[in-house]
């Protein structure tokens, strides 16, 4: 009876068998809803400068006056 190599023929296949990536399916969770009714999620968006201070000039409270200017322009919409 045969002794099996002791090595593999090729070592760099061998190698490269070992570190292949499993192929998974990623299951990304849905978020249909917000876990808190009607909560503020934290974005990041890219304004114009102008825009900005035009926001900020007024004072604290300038996201809070973009969110109504963007709310608004949604209800108009709709």
């Amino acid at each position: 009876m045969a002794n099996p190599p002791r090595r593999p023929v090729n070592p760099m296949a061998a190698a490269e068998a070992l570190f292949k990536p499993v192929a998974k399916k990623i299951v990304l969770p849905v978020r249909e809803t917000p876990a808190v009714p009607h909560a503020k999620e934290l974005v990041s968006i890219r304004i114009d400068r102008a825009v900005l201070e035009h926001f900020q000039a007024d004072g604290p409270g300038w996201q809070d006056r973009i969110n109504d200017v963007l709310r608004a322009a949604v209800q108009k919409k709709t």
